[in-house]
């Protein structure tokens, strides 16, 4: 299908983007273009305007800042996934990159995109959720930040005020051991469930890709592990306050079911066992 008619704009520096948003509610943001442009060809999306930041100056980097790696929200999936600072502090965002679509989608797509698109299908926003991760966003007021917990809020919605440009990603240090389980029909494919789990100082955390509206903690898992639990009885819990939707992928009790295998595996992983 063709979009509808639209505007183009590209912004110079973020200001100028913040500015473009205020003065049309209906304008939308531009960067890899990998989520937004396939809602345009099926008319889900129709924006009056896209405003491309995808050539702003000094939005893709990855920067140790201590006790969390700073990543610009431009950095493309490709860089993530090799990036040894990452590699280093952050490893599993760096797998979770690694398994996003294929190589031209991650020579293309950008994390800031992925993120703010709001799609829980998505991997790496449930990775960062098990990272406790947190976003800088900029708006007519100046910079805030919002915890990757409550950014996403439903389907395809975020946080976000509609004149706000996601700028950078923060993602604290300190979880060594990790594991990214996927399941997809095809290589390329969106999962029909993911799980990213993470263990650090303050235990493990667990997160879901396609188990509802946004991406979630399986957090009656990771309070079975706390407690001292067998993985495969932790993992019975995976599937506990979700509520995954039914489509041509899959059913909701089969996505419960991928759930509670791809935890199981996680937690093995975890522990360094065979899996």
């Amino acid at each position: 299908m063709i979009p509808a008619t639209f505007d183009y704009v590209r912004a110079e520096s973020v200001a100028e983007a913040v500015g473009l948003l205020a003065a049309d509610e209906d304008a939308k943001l531009l960067a890899g273009g990998h989520s937004l442009v396939p809602l345009m060809k099926l008319r889900l999306a129709a924006p009056s305007q896209l405003v491309d930041i995808g050539k702003i100056a000094g939005l893709s980097y990855v920067r140790d800042a201590g006790d969390h790696i700073a990543i610009g929200a431009l950095t493309r999936h490709r860089i993530i996934e090799a990036d040894p600072v990452i590699r280093a502090g952050a490893g599993l965002l760096a797998a979770a990159a690694a398994e996003v679509g294929d190589p031209q989608v991650r020579h293309r797509g950008t994390i800031g995109g992925s993120i703010a698109h709001g799609d829980p299908a998505s991997d790496l926003p449930a990775a960062l959720l098990a990272l406790d991760a947190s976003y800088v966003v900029t708006g007519p007021a100046g910079d805030r930040t919002i915890s990757a917990a409550s950014f996403h809020i439903g389907f395809l919605q975020t946080a976000l005020h509609p004149a706000e440009v996601l700028t950078e990603i923060r993602v604290p240090t300190g979880a060594p051991r990790f594991a990214f389980r996927k399941f997809r029909a095809r290589a390329a494919d969106w999962a029909v469930v993911g799980v990213a789990a993470a263990s650090g100082p303050a235990g493990v955390r667990i997160g879901l890709v396609n188990m509802g509206a946004t991406p979630l903690r399986a957090l009656q898992a990771e309070a079975a592990v706390a407690a001292g639990l067998p993985a495969a009885d932790a993992a019975r819990l995976a599937a506990e306050g979700t509520e995954p939707r039914e489509d041509l992928g899959a059913t909701a009790s089969f996505r419960r079911h991928l759930a509670r295998v791809l935890v199981g595996q996680a937690l093995e992983e975890l522990a360094g066992r065979p899996c």
